[in-house]
């Protein structure tokens, strides 16, 4: 069952009404009516377990529930491919579409949807010229891993302005990794932490881990504490440690079912929960009104002007780790393995 409180105060209300001009669908060559269709694109698989394990089912459930049609695809990291679908989709019709973009790719996708006079909703990550933006309030996302750092540095007894902490960030050319980033370094910074090594930054977990390890070589094993982007690249970075016998601050986000584990074993200071449940919720209750024909409402906007309507994050350390499970967006019998068994009666996982 969902937390109905953590929805409650998660989803942020949209106040004034903007309303889209110019927005007739194209017609559909498949027999549907392409204002019916919501058309959907997914980045990959590898990034994060969300977008298959998550993403994919509410959007469909909520979309087709309100009497629509899904047609959700994933272009598995690939610019090219992400193209060749925008492009089937668009020939087939659709009366809205939502994109997670994937290294710049949604942006000429955006601009073609809207010469053909369709919505286009940015998805988690930022896309020049999408008509709306949802996602998480992703500077806080920041926020809270640099503030999970600045905890366990304390935990660690180590002092944040002469700590030596090392940055691995996201890819750069999602546009959410520099909000991840600038918002960890304003908390950090204010503390007085400076990055000792920054990697190039990357959503591969193989290349995180492997540009970590040459950080740490760089150093010569002198690392007080690591903030990384992610869980995924967050479990690289852990094996490179655990390696070298190391247990270090090491921060996280997605609440992935490793990267709660890493939590509850003290292996990462903590993952920021952002509910992906609810996110979905925000972008396809967004579509169905497009798709209605109704006047879209959001509350904030980002620095270009793009409606904005965010969705506020969750710091999770061993003992919020019951909240995910609550909330239905993962199950103990997944988190709590043989291994994981001490770790999860400690915390009450259950």
């Amino acid at each position: 069952m969902k937390n109905s409180s953590l929805i409650s105060i998660a989803v942020v209300a949209t106040a004034s009404a903007l309303m889209l001009s110019g927005c007739t669908a194209a017609p559909a060559t498949d027999g549907t009516t392409a204002s019916t269709r919501a058309c959907i694109i997914l980045p990959d698989s590898a990034s994060s377990p969300r977008w298959e394990g998550g993403d994919r089912p509410a959007l469909e459930k909520a979309v087709t529930d309100a009497g629509f049609e899904a047609d959700i695809q994933n272009a598995q990291g690939d610019t090219s491919k992400y193209a060749t679908i925008a492009d089937q989709q668009l020939s087939k019709g659709c009366g809205v579409m939502i994109l997670v973009d994937y290294q710049g790719a949604g942006i000429q996708v955006a601009a073609n949807a809207k010469k053909q006079g369709i919505p286009v909703i940015a998805y988690d990550r930022p896309i020049e010229g999408a008509d709306y933006y949802v996602s998480f309030d992703n500077e806080k996302v920041g926020g809270l891993m640099g503030q999970s750092i600045l905890d366990g540095l304390k935990a660690a007894g180590k002092d944040p302005a002469t700590a030596k902490v090392v940055y691995v960030g996201g890819d750069p050319t999602d546009g959410n990794a520099a909000f991840f980033h600038d918002g960890a370094d304003a908390v950090m910074g204010a503390a007085g932490i400076k990055p000792a090594f920054e990697t190039s930054g990357s959503w591969d977990p193989a290349v995180a881990g492997t540009d970590f390890e040459q950080a740490y070589t760089t150093l010569q094993g002198s690392v007080d504490a690591v903030w990384v982007a992610n869980d995924s690249n967050a479990a690289a970075v852990i094996a490179v440690l655990d390696k070298n016998g190391k247990v270090l601050p090491t921060s996280g986000q997605d609440a992935s079912i490793a990267g709660l584990q890493n939590v509850l074993l003290g292996k990462q200071v903590a993952t920021v929960y952002k509910p992906f449940t609810l996110e979905a919720e925000a972008a396809s209750t967004l579509a169905i009104a497009l798709l209605k024909g109704e006047t879209p409402k959001a509350d904030k906007k980002l620095a270009d002007g793009t409606p904005f309507i965010a969705v506020t994050p969750v710091l999770v350390g061993p003992d919020k780790v019951q909240v995910v499970v609550d909330a239905g967006d993962a199950k103990a019998s997944e988190i709590c393995t043989p291994a994981l068994a001490d770790a999860c009666a400690k915390y009450g996982v259950k």
